[in-house]
């Protein structure tokens, strides 16, 4: 089959490698139908991760079943799945918890599991997944293909800007700040409106990813940033600051906005992948009784319930992807992410 491989910075290739098999009892093997980059596959391409050695990449992605081993129970070969970003058992008791990221047997896509086995990245043709009981999620039938840029969004970005809005505690008539306007923070926005907020701002500087911000439900839009883009905030809730505001981004500047933005005894939910230093002054936090919370999205948890939005038309978040790439094309859709010319880069392999 073919599957990305990245070698080094901004060194993405399509490379043939062996087709999956099923190695456990526990596995599934699955054919996918959609695929993604994620900005986080940027740190990466752009070396602030180094790349020791070639490695598969890729934890976004959707598909049919094509082949389970003795064990598995909850999905059966010809099931449309979702596939979250972290392997689970989704038995363990930090699962039962809801916190399926820290599953004392979790794996991670494009890694080696506990027997020596290679787990293959979502950016191919297809993929063995260990533990596909815990991990994931069949639809109830094969959906139309218009629906799966909407259902890819569940593997991560929709669940993550959902973890945002429920660890800042976003509830009916609040006011709520979302820093970050990449498609996690898009999905913040869509988020903090279906969880209830009466007004909700986007921070963003971008007029395409301000028009989705619009259109996923943003009141207000801020250009602003740092000190100014605070002093925007307080303006508009009248020196006030946010009931909750929503950091999307993982720097050590935008956690500071997040939380000069919030009024005393609000809520930061926070969950940009951490660069930059970003600090808690605790201090700060102290003086004014603001709370922190939030970190990796546990997106498994969350699956369930905004399934059931996506398949009942209630929630599409689908708008975040605003580029279709080929597989074979997938050099270019990192090219396009880390331009910035798109905002999200779904792949059809």
């Amino acid at each position: 089959m073919r599957a990305t491989v990245i070698h080094g910075t901004r060194d993405i290739r399509l490379e043939d490698i062996p087709d999956p098999k099923v190695e456990l009892p526990s596995d599934a093997v699955v054919k996918v139908v959609a695929a993604c980059v994620c900005g986080s596959d940027l740190w990466p391409y752009r070396g602030v991760r180094e790349v020791k050695k070639p490695q598969r990449i890729g934890h976004e992605f959707v598909g049919v079943v094509e082949e389970v081993g003795a064990d598995v129970r909850t999905v059966k070969p010809g099931d449309f799945v979702i596939a979250p970003f972290a392997l689970s058992d989704n038995t363990c008791i930090h699962c039962q918890h809801g916190i399926q990221t820290s599953c004392v047997n979790g794996e991670w896509w494009g890694s080696t599991d506990a027997s020596g086995h290679v787990i293959d990245g979502g950016q191919g043709e297809f993929v063995r997944v260990p533990m596909a009981d815990g991990t994931l999620v069949a639809t109830p039938e094969r959906p139309d293909d218009a629906l799966v840029p909407a259902l890819l969004t569940l593997s991560d970005v929709m669940g993550t800007g959902h973890h945002a809005a429920r660890a800042a505690g976003v509830g009916a008539g609040q006011t709520v700040v979302v820093v970050g306007d990449g498609a996690v923070g898009l999905c913040a926005v869509l988020a903090a409106k279906r969880l209830g907020a009466e007004r909700v701002v986007a921070m963003s500087r971008h007029a395409d990813r301000q028009a989705v911000a619009r259109q996923f439900g943003a009141d207000e839009i801020v250009a602003a940033r740092g000190d100014d883009g605070v002093a925007a905030i307080m303006q508009l809730t009248k020196d006030v600051g946010a009931d909750a505001v929503l950091e999307c981004v993982g720097t050590k500047e935008s956690m500071q906005q997040a939380i000069d933005s919030t009024r005393p005894g609000g809520r930061v939910g926070y969950v940009g992948v951490p660069a930059g230093g970003p600090e808690l002054p605790i201090g700060q936090l102290f003086s004014s009784n603001i709370s922190v919370g939030g970190g990796v999205a546990p997106v498994r948890a969350y699956l369930p319930e905004l399934l059931a939005d996506v398949l009942e038309g209630r929630l599409d978040p689908s708008p975040v992807f605003d580029a279709t790439f080929a597989l074979a094309d997938v050099a270019d859709a990192y090219r396009a992410m880390d331009e910035r010319t798109a905002i999200k880069t779904l792949l059809r392999p």
